[in-house]
């Protein structure tokens, strides 16, 4: 962020009114009019008590009431508005959190005239709008944006207070993030797909975190001139899951500087045209033949699930078990493999959706109904670390070290055994993904080879491409896309991949997630030089909710 520097401003203070022993505070912002009584009144019935049968004070328990929530959110707004600090974080879960967060609201962030208007609560959940000014170096700009807030009671004390987090005081803020107006650190970039066309968040909105990822990593290099900003700034929690800084209002622009991404304007208008029609959904389009990122899109635009997510990936993570089977001649496309209608391992009983079996079928059946069971029975002649072998060693996963251009998550396949070991290989387990990576996947058995996902060509900066230390055998890659191909033909996956033709292929999947009534649907697939992936989190099955998205991009071609 670079160094910046940082104006003290007044404080303006008020004479209270002395009412009757009581104090009273006018609210000048519009919806808190009313009068905050200190001393007596509504705060009055919290410092009242019952004691129990042993002398000691009774402790309130059970649900707030409307008037509890009202309270607490009132005192909290209204302390909060007239830069109160000390007595707004007292009404907090965290005081110490709350006051450093909001002291450095007005010493940090430069926002001063700030008003508070609470909405209509839905329980103890009370919505509340913010105006407020960023002023920094005689440059001033107002600044809006609706937040949120929520009342628990306090487990000690029984009293009602704000369950303190630091996305009360902005949404785009996580725990341990902070707000700062200066001179930006980093200059912005102009970025542009791979027809020169401008990307911006009006045409691409889920475009936002990869634009914030690539003024990080090229505003520098790029030769723009940094502006004075109020931005998000990332703490130590947001940056272990690769969260770049954000610009919430620019008070001066800076000159940004050109970066030219891979992107296909017209795979990408696609891409957020699908995700807008299902919520929860991400998709990622590739070039197997380059790696080239062609498009990019998610339904949620808060956070960049296609590229940082971490998910388990269900049944199309057979892809990867799949080649590891073929290679250790425990399975062959054509040839006889058992699928139970369970199998136990490791203490747990595994079965199949719906508890199906396939009796004196193949394993090429097997994959195409995405039979659970099948792979499972394999676990007794493997390693624990087969599998994370497999997905490093030949799909280049699970090395964190992948220089896509912006922050990416590459995939977890962690050595484990026993039960958890056998769940791995239908991806369950301790195994996360997402569309990125599968999408990758896909591309390696296009292609034959991994080559590392890329959004910025490794030219315009010298970087270096991560590489696998080795490729699947001829024999092993062609059975494997006679699986995939078979499954987009007659398997789970051929509903959604009617009307794709040519060279394709294709894998579904759901992921169980605890406290989910549905399960995550993926897919993945490929035609000729183009490969993708989607997941729609709480969706159901991967045929009927990623697999239409996946295929109305494939359909398009490599445009």
């Amino acid at each position: 962020m670079g160094k910046r520097r940082r104006v003290a401003e007044r404080r303006r203070t008020h004479r209270p009114a002395v009412i009757g022993g009581m104090v009273a505070v006018v609210v000048g912002g519009a919806g808190l009019a009313g009068y905050v009584l200190y001393g007596g009144g509504a705060v009055a019935e919290d410092r009242t008590s019952s004691t129990a049968a042993d002398g000691k004070p009774k402790v309130k328990t059970g649900p707030l009431s409307a008037a509890e929530v009202t309270t607490a959110t009132r005192t909290f707004l209204t302390s909060w508005q007239q830069g109160r600090v000390a007595q707004a974080a007292a009404v907090t879960s965290d005081t110490e959190a709350a006051a450093e967060l909001l002291t450095g609201y007005t010493k940090d962030a430069h926002l001063k005239d700030v008003t508070l208007t609470p909405g209509t609560p839905a329980g103890a959940k009370v919505p509340f709008a913010v105006k407020a000014t960023v002023s920094y170096q005689g440059k001033s700009k107002p600044l809006s944006y609706d937040s949120s807030l929520t009342v628990v009671r306090n487990t000690t004390t029984g009293k009602p207070q704000v369950d303190w987090h630091s996305a009360v005081v902005h949404p785009d803020l996580r725990d341990g993030d902070t707000l700062v107006t200066g001179e930006s650190g980093t200059p912005p970039v102009k970025a542009v797909d791979r027809d020169g066309g401008e990307i911006t968040t009006e045409k691409y909105p889920s475009l936002g975190s990869v634009l914030d990822g690539l003024r990080e990593k090229y505003g520098k290099k790029a030769g723009g001139k940094a502006g004075v900003e109020l931005q998000v700034v990332r703490g130590k929690e947001s940056k272990k899951d690769k969260l770049s800084d954000k610009t919430l209002l620019e008070l001066s622009k800076g000159t940004p500087g050109t970066v030219k991404t891979t992107l296909s304007p017209a795979l990408q208008a696609a891409a957020e045209a699908q995700v807008a029609e299902r919520a929860q959904s991400s998709v990622v389009v590739l070039r197997p033949s380059t790696g080239e990122i062609l498009a990019v899109a998610n339904a949620n635009k808060g956070f960049n699930v296609a590229f940082q997510g971490s998910l388990a990936p269900g049944s199309t993570m057979k892809v990867v078990t799949s080649s590891l089977l073929i290679e250790k001649g425990l399975a062959s496309a054509d040839k006889p493999h058992p699928c139970p209608k369970y199998f136990t391992y490791g203490g747990w009983k595994f079965q199949n959706d719906d508890k199906f079996s396939i009796k004196g079928g193949t394993f090429k059946a097997s994959f195409a109904r995405s039979c659970n069971t099948a792979f499972i029975s394999q676990a007794p002649e493997l390693e624990n670390d087969s599998l994370t072998k497999q997905a490093q060693q030949v799909f280049g996963l699970s090395m964190n070290n992948w220089a896509v251009g912006v922050p990416t998550f590459d995939g977890s396949v962690p050595v484990q055994s026993q039960a958890q070991m056998a769940a791995s290989l239908i991806g369950q387990g301790g195994v996360r993904m997402n569309p990125l990576n599968m999408a990758s996947v896909s591309a390696t058995v296009e292609s034959g080879v991994f080559r590392q996902p890329y959004l910025v060509s490794p030219d315009v900066d010298g970087r270096t491409l991560a590489k696998a230390s080795r490729t699947m055998s001829s024999g092993t890659l062609s059975q494997l896309r006679e699986l995939m191909a078979y499954t987009a033909g007659y398997g789970t996956a051929a509903e959604a991949m009617q009307g794709v033709y040519g060279n394709v292929g294709a894998k579904t999947g759901s992921a169980e997630v605890d406290g989910q009534k549905k399960p995550n649907g993926w897919f993945t697939a490929y035609r000729g030089d183009l490969a993708a992936a989607g997941v729609v989190q709480a969706g159901g099955h991967g045929g009927d909710t990623a697999g239409p998205i996946v295929a109305a991009l494939l359909k398009m071609g490599g445009r």
